[in-house]
């Protein structure tokens, strides 16, 4: 009984394909097109999420090299360290 629960149905893929393909912002969304075949597009859908998640990361990774730069270049007590701070903390 338990092996039985825990098979996913067709049903529930496509609800957690569809859930998965609404996280992608529109332009990512677009070119992943019709696809009638589930697999396919279940497949094609997976690869774009991880091509998505890969430049989020670059895109953090830039981000925290240049505010490291920033507060490196900037006086530990001034008022736009404050800023930065206080946007770090929220």
């Amino acid at each position: 009984m338990s092996s039985r629960r825990s098979r996913i149905t067709e049903d529930e893929i496509n609800e957690l394909i569809s859930k998965l393909q609404s996280l992608l912002p529109e332009s990512r969304r677009r070119s992943l097109g019709r696809v009638v075949e589930l697999q396919a597009s279940a497949s094609k859908l997976l690869k774009e999420t991880c091509n998505y998640i890969k430049n989020l990361h670059r895109e953090v990774d830039d981000l925290s090299e240049r505010l490291s730069g920033l507060m490196d270049n900037m006086e530990m007590n001034s008022f736009e360290a404050e800023i930065v701070r206080s946007l770090l903390r929220s």
